[in-house]
């Protein structure tokens, strides 16, 4: 017994000692302009920046970034850093600069003339400064006032005509379209690059978005999109140059065996989307866990590739019903930062718009999309930046490894890891800057690194624990179902069993619930994702007083409460 305690005492104490010594990374400020390693998007001195943006619409019929009638512009960019932001895919068409009656009217003349009054007014109250310039002058006026605040901008063409984007015969879908011509949309570009040169905070162009409609055809893509990122590079050589797909952007298959052959190299990177109606109401209608392995194996086969091939990809929209009540969207979205953390890619959220001043001939549209509310004033869903908190940093990539490359458990419902806030409490959801650094062997035993404790089940419905005999089928967790995201084990009785969350958010085992048919059920309290990282593994405040208090706790009291195994 003595030798038991003492064996386990120098496990806790190795456990300590190698946690307390880790530091949290703490922000960097990022050197500009950036470049491309590989997969990654990385600045002047070789680091991985992670663009975690927010789309932000200023593309419509107003041609004026939206909101600007509810808030001020600097109070806005203020809003999208205190999120977690750090980044802005600012949309325009391409008739702002390439026509110049439009581009010359002042933010007064273009809303007056479509009517919008009380944007007027709205305007004269929250940003007077701006009412009587010229439209293409605010556009740089928000880009600036973003600037200011540290964010960065990839300034996305979203359409040529000014209006809501998308359909099929909307003519502005592909090259050769009604409103789409090539040599006006490469002077578009050409135009926006030069402005923009010199400007630190532009640090990519986002060459069209959602190619789409019955023109679109492979010889015409590469054609025209070849064209424009050189021209794009010609006229402003610092920004990253970014290329969308076919098939309103969730294509990008034909590039798995024909490359882009471009005059310049590491500034490329490709844009995907990737919404819950992308697959109609599949995840309604369908077994989350078997639409989430289905949907996720067409991502990466026509698109997810480009990782593995050594392509930076940039999933620039992704999104839901922030009202939380549309349950395609809801279970769409624990498969998709299961996905987006496990993949640790670029992302661009839809939207931050909170309303239109005029949208498809509303005016004022509410948008249940935008993380903002309609006035701008407040966040729509707080609950939701939770979730999406631990996927605004990066889980690893060059520069930003603080320790060695170990696995996070995350759970994509509630955003949070799982860590262990003392040795004698039970294993609880925290912040993913808190996790522990867990080691995932060959024979499916999950570790804690550097130390001789694994995760074990207990009885069903019992919170899940460390021991150090890691060679019973109750430290054996494999994952299983579609969507790879159920952790099973067999409790010591012989039961299978899932890891779980209860209404605490402490870890506990469960019968595995809606693996497959089943379409009414909700498996997400279950889904944990095993995450490779560089950059997150846990901090343990005063070990020594931890290590004191475990000294003094009766051996036998020890053994029952934390290794279970007298």
């Amino acid at each position: 017994m003595d030798r038991i305690v003492f064996f386990s005492v120098l496990s806790i104490f190795s456990f300590l000692v190698t946690f307390s010594d880790v530091m949290i990374p703490q922000k960097h400020v990022t050197a500009l302009p950036l470049s491309t390693n590989s997969r990654w998007i990385v600045d002047e001195n070789g680091q991985r920046v992670k663009l975690a943006c927010v789309n932000w619409v200023s593309h419509l019929e107003v041609m004026v970034a939206e909101g600007l009638s509810e808030q001020p512009m600097d109070a806005i960019a203020k809003r999208i850093v205190s999120m977690g932001f750090n980044c802005v895919r600012l949309t325009w068409p391409v008739f702002l600069v390439t026509n110049d009656t439009l581009g010359s009217l002042t933010v007064r003349q273009s809303l007056r003339s479509l009517g919008l009054l009380e944007s007027i007014s709205g305007i004269q109250a929250n940003n007077p400064s701006i009412i009587d310039l010229p439209l293409l002058n605010v556009y740089q006026a928000v880009v600036s006032s973003l600037g200011d605040n540290n964010v960065m901008v990839i300034l996305d063409n979203h359409i040529s005509k000014p209006g809501w984007c998308c359909s099929n015969s909307d003519g502005n879908g592909f090259f050769g379209d009604q409103y789409f011509d090539p040599d006006l949309w490469i002077t578009g570009l050409t135009r926006m690059a030069s402005m923009f040169n010199g400007v630190p905070n532009v640090v990519g162009m986002s060459l069209r978005n959602e190619l789409r409609g019955p023109k679109q055809n492979v010889n015409d893509w590469y054609r025209y999109m070849q064209k424009g990122a050189e021209a794009v590079h010609s006229a402003n050589p610092d920004v990253i140059v970014i290329l969308s797909g076919l098939n309103y952007d969730k294509d990008l298959s034909f590039l798995r065996n024909r490359p882009v052959n471009l005059t310049f190299s590491r500034k490329i990177v490709f844009e995907v989307h990737w919404y819950g109606f992308t697959d109609g109401q599949a995840w309604k209608n369908g077994n989350p866990n078997q639409v989430c392995g289905r949907v996720m194996d067409n991502m990466m086969r026509i698109s997810g590739f480009l990782l593995d091939q050594g392509w930076p990809l940039f999933m620039s929209e992704f999104g839901v019903d922030q009202r939380g009540t549309n349950v395609n969207d809801n279970r769409y979205l624990g498969c998709f930062l299961g996905v987006a953390a496990e993949l640790d890619f670029d992302w661009a959220l839809w939207t931050l718009v909170g309303s239109y001043y005029l949208r498809q001939g509303v005016v004022g549209m509410n948008e249940y999309y935008g993380v903002l509310n309609s006035n701008w004033s407040e966040t729509r869903n707080s609950t939701f930046l939770q979730q999406i908190s631990a996927i605004q940093s990066p889980f690893r990539g060059p520069g930003v490894s603080e320790v060695h490359l170990h696995k996070v458990i995350f759970h994509p419902s509630t955003g949070l890891c799982v860590l262990r806030k003392s040795m004698l409490e039970p294993l609880r959801l925290g912040p993913c800057t808190k996790s522990e650094a867990w080691n995932y062997t060959p024979q499916k035993i999950l570790s804690v690194k550097g130390t001789y404790f694994c995760l074990q089940t207990d009885e069903l419905a019992k919170p899940a624990k460390l021991g150090i005999i890691c060679t019973d089928s109750n430290s054996k967790w494999e994952t299983i179902s579609d969507s790879k995201m159920h952790l099973s084990s067999k409790a010591p009785n012989g039961t299978p069993v899932c890891l779980d969350i209860d209404s605490n958010n402490t870890i506990v085992t469960s019968t595995c619930k809606c693996l497959s048919k089943d379409n009414t059920c909700d498996p997400e309290s279950q889904w944990f994702k095993l995450v490779n990282s560089t950059t997150r593994s846990s901090t343990m405040t005063k070990p020594s007083s931890q290590i004191s208090s475990i000294l003094n706790f009766p051996a036998k009291d020890f053994l029952w409460k934390f290794l279970g195994s007298v």
